[in-house]
């Protein structure tokens, strides 16, 4: 199974980029996109598959935030 969080474009240079995973920042291949600085990604496999607008991947960070903040509960003991 593929955890699909967007990442924000941070440096191109040539087909590599630099992402920005939520403060984590990793370099990906972008040749396969058509994307510019400040654009959403989704990667797999170390590739850009997909260009996302800022609506739809903030709506796909606000649903991780969720997620994450109810893992935090769970084990608080909190329901």
């Amino acid at each position: 199974m593929c955890l699909a969080v967007p990442g924000l474009i941070k440096d191109i240079e040539g087909d590599e980029a630099e992402i920005d995973f939520g403060g984590v920042t990793r370099k990906a291949n972008v040749s396969l996109v058509d994307v510019e600085v400040d654009d959403y990604v989704i990667v797999h496999a170390g590739y850009a598959i997909e260009r996302l607008d800022e609506e739809e991947a903030q709506k796909s960070l606000d649903a991780w935030d969720e997620v994450m903040e109810a893992q935090k509960k769970v084990k608080r003991g909190e329901s």
